[in-house]
């Protein structure tokens, strides 16, 4: 009872933000792990770029606050993690890796038949039933 009691009243306990705003930022982590197998032309590279300054930022941040947030800084710094290596991936892709470009083919279309209508001023054949025996 007392564990819990402490993390109640804690200054960075449940009941704050320093809590909360932490375990939200996780979900950027888990973001970050579901994109490991992206193909890495569909990475942003500006988007990877903006990340890790963020994560930087924060990280630094998360040290330098009273009291010291030491589950935003952890958060942070595994979005860092996996945001370098995206931005890496993305680096490598868009500056040092040779793009080959695959030709398009394209297969000759069948020929077009011309479809023939009668105008519609013809009127219609009328079919008179046959003589009866």
């Amino acid at each position: 009872m007392s564990l819990i009691k402490t993390l109640w009243d804690s200054p960075i306990g449940i009941r704050t933000t320093h809590f909360w705003g932490p375990a939200a930022n996780w979900g950027i982590v888990l973001a970050g792990l579901s994109d490991i197998n992206r193909p890495k032309e569909k990475i942003s590279l500006s988007m990877s770029t903006a990340m890790v300054l963020y994560s930087a930022l924060f990280m630094r941040f998360a040290l330098r606050v009273q009291p010291r947030n030491l589950l935003l800084f952890t958060c942070h710094a595994a979005n860092e993690t996996i945001q370098l290596y995206h931005w890496s991936r993305a680096v490598k892709y868009n500056y040092f890796e040779d793009k080959v470009e695959t030709p398009v083919t394209t297969t000759p279309a069948a020929p077009v038949t011309p479809v023939t209508t009668k105008p519609a001023s013809t009127p219609a054949p009328v079919v008179k039933d046959a003589p009866k025996q």
